[in-house]
């Protein structure tokens, strides 16, 4: 006999984390360790609980799930990360997805897909719903649409608040001759030729705002 597939549920509503917590206790197979409401409570429950699958929710006050999701990849957490979204924007996917989210469901996917996204997941098949996964095809395929590095949306950033190369390498700790090597990937993947137009182009896109 399998045991159950251990569960966190992230999310900042109470009202869904307890539609989450009824649908997978109900159902065989599930085990709910607990909640959180937002990615800094995540990463510490996650840590004292190890569960099999975190369902994480992108947008919360008091810390977001991507960010949660980079530390549990850096600290080496044995979950796998299943966001589960309103959002399916480039801006809240990529950066997810790059963070190391095993999968993007959005909220709307019928209960036996999530079930069944749930158990892939903790089987470390990637799980992408059939709209994320077409944008993400979409933006590996469009030219000069290839998403930044965090490293490179770093850099974007400071720039985007007016700061210079020599500052930007200060606040980052690395090299003048670094930005620039940063700034010119940056402008090739958005398709630009300078500071301004990156910055446009990032907010136009939701890279930046």
């Amino acid at each position: 006999m399998t045991s159950d597939i251990s569960v966190l549920i992230v999310d900042d509503h109470p009202v869904v984390r307890d539609g989450l917590r009824g649908m997978f206790e109900s159902a065989p197979g599930f085990t709910v360790l607990g909640e959180a409401s937002d990615g800094v409570e995540a990463v510490a429950r996650a840590t004292a609980l190890d569960p099999d699958v975190i369902l994480m929710d992108l947008r919360m006050p008091g810390g977001g799930g991507v960010d949660a999701i980079r530390e549990l990849t850096r600290a080496r957490a044995r979950a796998k990360v299943l966001v589960l979204t309103t959002y399916d924007t480039d801006s809240d996917t990529l950066p997810a997805i790059e963070a190391g989210a095993t999968g993007y469901l959005l909220k709307d996917a019928p209960r036996d897909e999530l079930f069944t996204a749930v158990r892939a997941a903790a089987a470390g098949r990637t799980v992408l719903s059939p709209a994320v996964a077409s944008r993400l095809v979409s933006a590996v395929r469009a030219p000069g649409n290839e998403p930044l590095s965090a490293r490179e949306r770093e850099v974007l950033a400071l720039v985007a608040k007016g700061t210079s190369n020599r500052e930007i390498a200060r606040e980052l700790f690395i090299s003048e001759a670094t930005v620039k090597t940063h700034l010119t990937h940056l402008y090739a993947k958005l398709g630009v030729k300078d500071r301004a137009a990156a910055v446009a182009t990032a907010y136009e896109r939701g890279i930046l705002g």
